[in-house]
């Protein structure tokens, strides 16, 4: 990745892209393992089935792309009569949301960035920049390169997050918009939600919201993540890192709960119909320990 971002090559960046996509609504191990065995959408088969000119009016453009609909187990789409040659149902991907992704990917990089995406997204920070020292600089360049790509079919804003912050924190450290955006990219799955519900940092902020869409909005998760990336110094961690790392802290806290990390909170270890018993937690004292799921009781019976 650090090769193709030097060289302006697209392609490695989609493929990569495109490992980790099918990355939605379930576990990493299958994702990974249906990968391996059935085999990914590269750039380069993709490109040359665009450049085929398939006769599906869907395919001519990234606007036009927009309620393909396509469906892998039901062999349906919205341009039925022209499904037979279309090449997007013959990538080997898991569901048919994911040949959407790749095709609505490929379509993006080639109409919206003019096939260079690693020089569209230098140009959308620069041109988003407000400059070194203000107060929201961050966040507004992480905007106005999440705002388009959230677009893309069947990719959703928390996977952007993730591959992003990957992306612009490693492949290049001296492009500086490039790593103060990836810095501030936070990712927000249901381990880190259900972690701030069950800590009690949800209720302390008056910020109660179900796991969903507004854990990105306004004092949602990733504004309170923000917030407190703000009273930390990741510098105590790593001399190399930024001062206010809001990544950094999300991956923590995800590292805390996730079964791959420290596996200390999360639905597999706590019952979470009551509150939490494990006393050997680290944090058991400082941690609010509310309960996740309410169990409905029925009603009184009468004597």
């Amino acid at each position: 990745m650090i090769d193709a971002v030097a060289r302006g090559d697209t392609g490695p960046v989609y493929d990569w892209l495109m490992t980790l996509v099918p990355l939605q609504g379930i576990s990493d191990a299958i994702a990974f393992g249906y990968a391996e065995q059935h085999g990914r959408a590269t750039w380069a088969a993709v490109v040359a089935a665009l450049n085929a000119s398939p006769s599906c009016p869907r395919l001519a453009s990234y606007w036009a792309f927009a309620d393909c609909g396509y469906r892998k187990v039901a062999a349906t789409c919205a341009e039925a009569r022209h499904r037979p040659t279309c090449p997007l149902p013959t990538l080997p991907l898991r569901k048919g949301g994911l040949n959407q992704a790749a095709y609505s990917l490929a379509l993006f990089i080639r109409d919206v960035c003019g096939g260079d995406f690693i020089g569209w997204l230098d140009r959308r920070l620069a041109g988003g920049d407000p400059g070194i020292g203000s107060s929201n600089r961050s966040q507004a360049m992480r905007a106005v390169v999440l705002g388009p790509l959230t677009s893309i079919v069947g990719v959703s804003d928390k996977l952007w997050s993730m591959m992003l912050a990957e992306l612009l924190l490693v492949a290049d450290p001296n492009r500086e918009r490039w790593v103060t955006t990836g810095a501030s990219m936070i990712a927000i799955d249901s381990l880190v939600h259900n972690f701030l519900h069950r800590s009690g940092a949800l209720h302390r902020f008056g910020a109660e919201h179900p796991y969903g869409p507004a854990c990105y909005a306004d004092g949602g998760c990733a504004d309170l993540i923000e917030g407190l990336a703000q009273r930390v110094d990741a510098r105590e961690f790593n001399p190399a890192f930024p001062a206010v790392f809001p990544r950094f802290v999300q991956h923590a806290i995800w590292l805390w709960c996730a079964e791959w990390g420290l596996n200390l909170c999360n639905g597999r270890r706590i019952d979470d119909t009551d509150r939490c018993q494990q006393i050997y937690c680290p944090a058991y004292m400082g941690c609010d320990r509310v309960t996740l799921h309410v169990v409905l009781q029925g009603p009184p019976t009468s004597k």
